[in-house]
């Protein structure tokens, strides 16, 4: 295979986006990272979208944004994978270079949420659960993940200020920036006073529905030395994907997340790194409970004692090992076809060193790990500063 780089991104500001539609979003951001990069034409695109024709009643997105990115006649296309589906573009688009197919690809993502109503987006984002088994008892995901934080709690000992620890850490970071939904800070207290959705999990607990879109830019080595600017080169040196069951009841636990184990393995094992390795981290924290799971299965900490090591403030800027210096879904927001292109744009601009006061220091290869409704999918990336 081809070796592949990220050669541009772009990203515009999350939240409640009511004065612009999905295509515009999505184009405002693209062309961003078309700029970013230095180049003028695509030789294809894969646009992570997980229910466009839910949120906004528009399928075949992949030929319309195309179309309204002047790129018409490319070979274009959506890939869903729930809230893994930015995660799969960027992976399509790597596959789709290292295989000598394409040279140069935009992988993009964008979700328009807040165009129906709240029973709406409820209803959109239990599609990615098991409709006959969870949703249609009442099932919803701040109760799954509840009972995924309750047994977790049981087995281990984790407690609820260690949850509020994981939220008031990413609102730290998010509130340094400018992109995010809520860049604002919060307390402890706060967090834990705040309205209850499932016991636990607070409203502070739980990400946001979002409007937004992010995008980058891959290319071959060959091509990505020939267009590259000032721009230090991020290579992607690892990918890992697995799936598991849909359903929590169909899983041999309730405090672990398979896929996310097996997906770090593999991208640990085609990058030739391992958890000591990584300098900072983008993490899929839907719940603060998953952010503390996430830390065990890619082994940054031993089997039930992410609480502990995140109340020790190893996930801190200036820590162990970062998290979500981008302030996460839970500052940051998730719109979720988005996040996962959104996780690799904020690694790639911790390698060049672009991040301002959230900046790692001397962060030299970074990982990300995306996924899908409880888990039941995982894609996580490595890259590398050349």
């Amino acid at each position: 295979m081809r070796d592949v780089a990220i050669i541009g991104v772009g990203m515009t500001k999350w939240g409640e986006i009511w004065e612009k539609s999905l295509r515009q979003m999505f184009v405002e951001t693209a062309y961003e990272a078309i700029a970013d990069a230095g180049i003028e034409k695509l030789d294809g695109m894969y646009v992570g979208s997980m229910s466009p024709g839910l949120f906004v009643g528009q399928e075949h997105i992949g030929a319309l944004l195309a179309d309204y990115l002047g790129q018409k006649n490319m070979p274009a296309g959506r890939v869903e994978s729930a809230c893994a589906s930015g995660g799969l573009a960027v992976k399509c688009a790597f596959l789709d270079i290292a295989s000598g197919n394409s040279n140069i690809i935009l992988a993009g993502g964008v979700e328009k949420m807040t165009d129906v109503s709240g029973d709406g987006a409820t209803y959109a984002l239990a599609t990615a659960a098991d409709q006959e088994y969870e949703v249609f008892h009442g099932a919803t995901f701040p109760g799954l993940y509840a009972m995924m934080a309750r047994r977790h709690m049981h087995e281990f000992g984790t407690t609820r200020r260690q949850l509020s620890h994981v939220a008031v850490k990413n609102h730290e970071n998010g509130s340094k920036n400018p992109l995010a939904q809520y860049p604002f800070k919060v307390t402890l207290e706060g967090v834990e006073s705040s309205t209850m959705i499932a016991d636990p999990l607070t409203i502070l607990d739980c990400s946001p529905i979002t409007d937004g879109a992010a995008a980058v830019i891959l290319a071959d080595m060959e091509t990505a030395k020939k267009v590259a600017r000032n721009n230090p080169l991020v290579k992607i040196i690892g990918i890992g994907h697995a799936s598991d069951s849909i359903a929590l009841h169909d899983r041999p636990s309730l405090s672990g997340l398979e896929a996310t184990r097996l997906a770090g393995e593999r991208a640990y094992k085609m990058s030739g790194k391992t958890p000591e390795d990584i300098n900072v981290a983008e993490f899929h924290d839907c719940f603060t409970i998953a952010e503390i799971i996430v830390l065990e299965e890619l082994g940054f900490c031993p089997k039930g004692k992410g609480g502990e090591f995140t109340e020790a403030c190893n996930t801190h800027i200036g820590g162990k090992i970062p998290v979500n210096t981008s302030g996460g879904l839970k500052s940051k927001g998730h719109p979720v076809g988005a996040t996962g292109v959104a996780q690799v744009i904020e690694i790639t601009k911790q390698l060049r060193g672009e991040c301002g006061d959230r900046q790692v220091e001397g962060a030299k290869v970074g990982l990300t790990q995306n996924m899908g409704g409880t888990g039941a999918s995982s894609i996580v990336h490595i890259m590398e500063v050349l």
